[in-house]
């Protein structure tokens, strides 16, 4: 008598001034339990920047995203698990997975930033993105968040989305910490066998196939290894933009053995 295996548990990870929310419109094309993370502050998640932002995000670093991510995990009862990133996000998960590697079944990259190793994270921004990122600052008496600008959010996020979609993104788009691009970072202690597929998007205006590939390079040696690309036309968003083909491929992984 054959017995059929749950697919693994998908954790979630957004990327910068985005949330858990991002996810939404994909679950319902989703066959596996399936975690959303909201990364600290979690206050910011889900709304617009705060005049005056919260002292948080002054202090907030890579090792809490990767620590709140855990515990997230641990609190949710799941034990070994997909862990998926999207842009900024993929600077946490490669930080979970150098910590508890034992854990994570696959890392899954959906078009994200990936700094050369020992690099600071903001030379894994493209340039347009970082004259983005600097006009884009919300007005506020510091500079503790990043602030994107509607029309920066429509171009960045939004070119392949219905009016509808669009309006969702820009409901609950917020800040971000500012000082994680300015820490340098590591993938040592993720083993190079560890499977690691990167979801490539090929109408991505926030960080295009150059950057993609780049990305690729860099995890190519550090931490190494075989890498499987799966190209998928889409913008940045696309989870949102294309949520049924994007839940087809994570739920293919989730299944896989």
């Amino acid at each position: 008598m054959s017995t059929s295996r749950a697919p693994t548990p998908l954790v979630l990870v957004h990327g910068g001034a985005h949330g858990g929310w991002c996810w939404q419109p994909m679950l319902p094309y989703i066959d596996a339990t399936v975690l959303s993370i909201d990364l600290p502050p979690k206050s910011v998640r889900g709304v617009p920047p705060q005049d005056p932002p919260p002292v948080e995000l002054a202090t907030t670093t890579l090792d809490d995203f990767a620590t709140s991510t855990i515990a997230d995990i641990d609190a949710a009862g799941i034990d070994r698990f997909v862990i998926v990133g999207h842009s900024m996000g993929g600077l946490t998960i490669c930080e979970v997975a150098r910590r508890i590697p034992d854990r994570v079944k696959r890392l899954v990259f959906v078009s994200c930033m990936v700094p050369a190793e020992g690099q600071v994270a903001a030379e894994a921004v493209p340039s347009s993105v970082g004259d983005d990122v600097r006009n884009g600052l919300a007005d506020t008496s510091d500079d503790r968040q990043i602030g994107l600008e509607e029309a920066t959010i429509r171009r960045m996020f939004c070119n392949d989305m219905t009016e509808q979609q669009t309006q969702f993104v820009l409901s609950h788009t917020g800040g971000e910490v500012m000082g994680i691009f300015g820490e340098r970072v590591t993938r040592v202690g993720i083993p190079p066998d560890l499977p690691k597929i990167w979801v490539r998007l090929s109408r991505d205006q926030a960080l295009t196939l150059v950057d993609q590939d780049a990305a690729i390079a860099a995890l190519r040696v550090s931490p190494g290894g075989d890498i499987e690309v799966i190209n998928l036309d889409a913008g940045h968003d696309a989870m949102i933009s294309a949520p049924q083909e994007l839940g087809a491929i994570l739920s293919k992984i989730a299944s896989a053995p």
